[in-house]
């Protein structure tokens, strides 16, 4: 067990160093001898676990995936509206940019598709809970009849990927959260029952610390 629960930690401490060096040089500039001294280990080490650097970037987006899955799963059982438990979402996605380098990294390694066959399944994944959290809220009353859940997760999903990426670009992220928060400002009027306008405009200014 001993022996079992330290390959365990090396094998994630490899993964956090091999994060860390994604997040700074990018896939197509990051060695493996860039991740052995990032993460402090033998390069025997490194082989054990991994067999080559893509097999070592898809063990971050894997570990990314995971993350953020956990997060989802948690803030879904959470017993409030489907459009306050959205923008709950949007919140800790926010935070795990800005303090999880694993997140980072795998986010980083998933826009990079070009440079290796990438994984899909996160995105999927995040437009299903979208759609699934704008369902609910029509059924709450929250949002309109008329919208399309499936077009709004397409277009949330899309959005935040893009004002992460801008905030990432222009502040290395130190206005991410600010810029959410004018996401959702101007999300909600098209989203929303007008008489509740108001109301989740204060909560998003609440829920995203603005």
């Amino acid at each position: 067990m001993a022996k079992q629960l330290r390959a365990e930690l090396t094998r994630e401490s490899i993964v956090v160093g091999a994060a860390e060096t994604f997040e700074r040089f990018g896939y197509g500039s990051a060695s493996l001898s860039d991740v052995i001294a990032q993460a402090k280990v033998t390069k025997g080490a490194l082989y054990f676990h991994f067999s080559s650097k893509e097999e070592l970037a898809r063990a971050v987006i894997d570990a990314q995936h995971e993350m953020t899955m956990a997060s989802v799963k948690e803030i879904l059982e959470r017993k409030a509206p489907a459009l306050n438990l959205l923008m709950g979402l949007s919140r800790e996605m926010t935070r795990q940019l800005l303090e999880e380098p694993v997140v980072r990294a795998g986010v980083r390694l998933t826009l990079e598709h070009g440079t290796f066959r990438t994984i899909s399944d996160p995105y999927r994944e995040w437009m299903d809970t979208t759609e699934q959290l704008v369902r609910r809220a029509q059924e709450e009353k929250d949002v309109r009849d008329g919208i399309s859940p499936e077009e709004v997760a397409r277009f949330f999903v899309a959005a935040f990927t893009g004002v992460q990426l801008v905030s990432q670009v222009m502040t290395n992220r130190r206005d991410l959260g600010r810029r959410v928060h004018e996401m959702w400002q101007l999300l909600l009027p098209a989203l929303v029952q007008p008489r509740k306008l108001p109301h989740f405009h204060n909560l998003a200014a609440t829920e995203l610390g603005q």
